[in-house]
This record gives structure tokens, sequence and C-alpha cells, in this order.
């Protein structure tokens, strides 16, 4: 085999593997709330329409699953293909990518134990199972860090997947600047030396090094590398930017508002009554890494990091720092007033797996005569311990996993049936839904705008109640176990109950999860 298409089909051969076993172990993924709104939305762009993010509690558009969704339309059912196969294929690519960042930074023991932790972190399953975009977004962030460990100050090549990342979630917008500085400048220490440096040149006189060079800073300084050209650096700024550019512009062209995603992610947040800001990420953040990590993987994790930067910097640093960017993106964020919540660490979850693997397995790359190579396999046996204490909690956490996936996606696809079989029509009026989760799968399936579908627990004024009580369909879930699995989030009020139907309505259609009654003729 020709070296070349080894390079790409190795890798290949290796996500498609991974992403059948899962396929295997967890068949019913479906999208997401937040995902099935951006294909509502991508359709409507695709008619030439502004997205309707009127309905009850729209989540944050992200431009780039909008933009999946614009292309994908026109093929009937394939939305939701596309989004399922990039969903699986993400998981994929981003144990693929951990376990080459071990292997590069370490060696391949290390990283195949860090794509095995990975893949058994019930966050990872249950969120991109689910298609959210954070599953695609931290497969291009890490597939950036890899060509950066593999080429040092690689340049475009890690900007340009970095873009991509930064129209999913905002954090990439802050890796793309911190690389560009890293491009154009290095950090050397300032104490003792004169503003203008010299170097010995071999056969002639000292030559004056006139670099610009910053104030120095706790005795550190920033010093203008001057390899690449200043065209060079400009093109490469504008590459880096290039991220949040996009984003408020689609803002300011869908809504008027540049600032839109960032103040309706605010007031969402607000209605939901989630943690944010300064003090509650102080209380809150480090639960809700240990939320993807686990007990064992917070100490594994953290101690492999400690141990590896300072025996062996070299290897460690650039993980280091990955880890650093990621943890300070989410605080930059949390404290800006954006949720703090679980899914949004997965990313230095994803690196911090790495020194997980190393804090088991590190110990072999110090020297015997070191007294810290003991030292390290006594903090190894005591994480491995606490692994396998903790071992029956985490095959119950990816357990659950499975059993929600399956019963989740049974009553979204009960749904989705029912709008297959015919029993809406759009004519009759507006259509009241027991929360606002069903308001973009209803949306996708009828071809309707979201503010179509009404949420009878957004329904907050009586006139809004009356109307949904007199004309229209009347979504009602069968059982308790529809309330119970159909709740988007802990804060949801769900108004309706068992068999209380307006007067009036009479039933049209049912299965196992829905009863459809309308008050149309």
């Amino acid at each position: 085999m020709p070296p070349r298409v080894a390079r790409w089909l190795t890798p290949a051969a290796w996500v498609a593997g991974v992403t059948a076993v899962l396929l295997l172990i967890f068949p019913v993924g479906f999208p997401n709330y937040d995902t099935i709104y951006a294909l509502v939305w991508g359709r409507e762009l695709a008619h030439g329409m502004s997205p309707d993010y009127g309905a009850a509690l729209p989540p944050t558009p992200h431009p780039l699953i909008d933009f999946l969704g614009l292309v994908t339309s026109p093929f009937g059912e394939a939305p939701i293909t596309v989004t399922m196969v990039l969903a699986y294929v993400s998981l994929g690519l981003i144990a693929y990518f951990v376990y080459r960042l071990g292997t590069t930074w370490f060696d391949r023991w290390v990283g195949a134990l860090a794509a095995v932790i990975v893949l058994t972190r019930a966050p990872f399953l249950s969120n991109g199972l689910r298609a959210y975009v954070d599953l695609p977004y931290i497969a291009l962030c890490l597939g950036a860090l890899y060509v950066e460990a593999r080429k040092p100050r690689a340049g475009w090549p890690v900007l340009a997947l970095l873009v991509p990342a930064g129209l999913l979630r905002p954090e990439a917008w802050g890796f793309a600047i911190a690389y560009w500085l890293w491009l154009a400048f290095d950090v050397e220490r300032a104490a003792g030396e004169r503003s203008l440096h010299t170097r010995e040149v071999a056969g002639s006189k000292p030559a004056t090094d006139t670099r610009w060079r910053s104030p120095s800073v706790f005795g550190w300084r920033a010093v203008w590398r001057a390899e690449r050209s200043t065209t060079e650096l400009a093109w490469l700024a504008a590459l880096a930017l290039a991220g949040p550019v996009i984003w408020v512009l689609f803002d300011a062209i869908t809504t008027g508002n540049p600032l839109y995603s960032l103040t309706g992610t605010q007031q969402t947040v607000e209605s939901l009554k989630r943690q944010t800001g300064p003090v509650d990420l102080v209380l809150y953040g480090p639960r809700r890494l240990g939320e993807v990590m686990q007990w064992p993987g917070m100490i594994g994790g953290f101690g492999g990091l400690l141990l590896g930067i300072f025996l062996l910097p070299r290897r460690a640093a650039l993980g280091f720092a990955a880890v650093v960017l990621a943890l300070l993106a989410f605080a930059f964020l949390a404290a800006a007033g954006l949720a703090i919540i679980a899914r949004y660490t997965m990313l230095a979850g994803a690196i911090l797996s790495i020194f997980f693997a190393l804090s088991l397995l590190g110990w072999r790359f110090v020297d015997r005569g070191n007294p810290w190579r003991r030292r390290w396999q006594i903090f190894a046996g005591i994480v491995l311990a606490m692994v396998l204490i903790w071992l029956p909690n985490q095959w119950n956490l990816d357990k659950q996993v499975h059993t929600d996936l399956t019963n989740q996606g049974k009553i979204e696809n009960d749904l989705t049936d029912l709008v297959d079989e015919g029993a809406f029509s759009p004519a009759c009026g507006p259509i009241a839904v027991p929360n606002h989760r069903a308001v973009p799968r209803l949306a996708y399936g009828l071809e309707v705008k979201p503010t179509d579908i009404v949420s009878a627990s957004e329904a907050v004024s009586a006139e809004e109640r009356k109307k949904l009580a007199e004309v229209g369909y009347w979504v009602q879930p069968a059982s308790e176990f529809v309330i119970h699995n159909y709740i988007l989030d802990p804060n949801d009020k769900t108004n309706f109950e068992i068999d209380k139907v307006p007067k009036g309505f009479h039933e049209v259609a049912r299965n196992d999860s829905w009863r459809i009654y309308t008050s149309c003729r």
C-alpha cells in the first residue's frame, strides 16, 4: 500500500471500527433539542427566510450546524441521517485523536488506555449519541492539537481546524487567538538582560538582536519571533479572527442583532435558572468536570498532569497548556453569563484522559535511579485501586446512558410516527405540546415554523391558555413513563397530566407514547 494512502486509510479504518462498535452497543441515537432546532433553522435559511427564534426557550444558534441543515434540507430525511452519521463519527474521531496524542506525547499504551477512558465516560456517550455540537467541536480542537503536536508552530493547518470549531463553540475563538500569539511571539526571562540582546555570530563581531520586546512582567516578557513575514502573520491573524467575525455577521444578518447568540443564551440561562457567574463557577465548576471524569479520573487526571509537567516537561508541556486553555475558556464563558454544565468541560476532560492514563503508566518513563519512579508507582497503585472500586458505578452510568437513549429514542420516534401517519393538519390551528422539548421535533416533521407549535408549560398568560384550550391540537403524553422521560431540563415545568384534555377535543390518533386530540371537525 502506498504510504500516502496508508496515512489516510489507517485512521479512517480506526474511526470506522470504533463507530461500528458504538452502533452495535448504542443503536438508538437521535438528534437532541438543540440540533433538531438547527436543522429546522437550516431549512428556513434554505427557503430564504430568517430563522424563527420566537418559540419558547430556543437554543443558541450555531452557524456551522445551521449550514449543515441548509445544504441537506432539499434531500428528504438527509438532515437527520447526516447529523447522526456525524455524531457517531465524531465520537470515533475523538477517541482516535486522544489515542494519537497520547502516542505522540508518550507511547501507544498511554494513547490506547486514554481512548478507552474517553469512550467509557458517560457524558461523552450521552451527549455524543444525541448529536450535540460539542462533539464535532471537540474532534476539531483535538485534531488541531494533534497537528501542532506533530509539527510545532504548524501555522495555518491548525487555524484551519479551529475556524470551523469556532462556528460550533465560541471557546475556539480564544484558542485561535492564543495560537496566533504563539506563532508571533516567544516568551523569555527578562531578569538581568538588556532590552537589546546580543548574540555571538560565528566569525564576526557580536550582532545586535533588534527584535521587539515587551516590558517585563514578573520577570518574563514577550519577544517578537520574526520567523514569519508580516504578510503571512496578517493573513494568519485574519484566519484566527474568522470564527467570531462570521458568527457575529451571521447573527446580524439573521436577527439584526450582532450579539444575539450571547444575549439570547444569557436569557435562556436565566429562564432555566442554571448556575452561572464567577461565584457559581467556583462552587459548581469542579463538580461539572467531575461529572465527566468521575473521582478516579479527577485525581488520576490532575495527578498525572502534575507529575508529567514536573518529571516529563518536554513531553507534557503541550498537553498541560491545552488543559489550562480549555479550563480558562470554560471559566471565561461561565463568568460571562453562560451556563455551567458538564458538557462544556468535555474538551478539558478529553485531554485530561490522556494524563489519567499517564498517571497509571507514566512511571515507566522515569529513570530507575530516580526516587520519583517509586513514588509514581505508589500513586499509580492508588489510582488503580480507585478505578477498580469505582468500576461498578462506571458500569451503571454507562448502562443508564443506554437505557435513557432507548427510552427517549422510542418517545421521539413515536412522535415522528404520528407526524408521518398524518395525525396533524396544519390548517386546523396551533398545536399544543406538554413542554418545549417537543417543539422542534414537530416543527421539523410538519415543516412548519417553531412558533406554530405552542408549549403549554411556557404559555403563561390566561389568554394564551384559553386559546390553546379552544382550537387546534392537544398533544397528550400517554403514560407517566413519557412524562418522566421527556423532560429536557431539570427546571422544566410540565403542565400536562394524564387524561386531562380540554373540553370539546376528541382523540384522532394514539400510540404507546402519545395521544393526539383536536377540536377541528
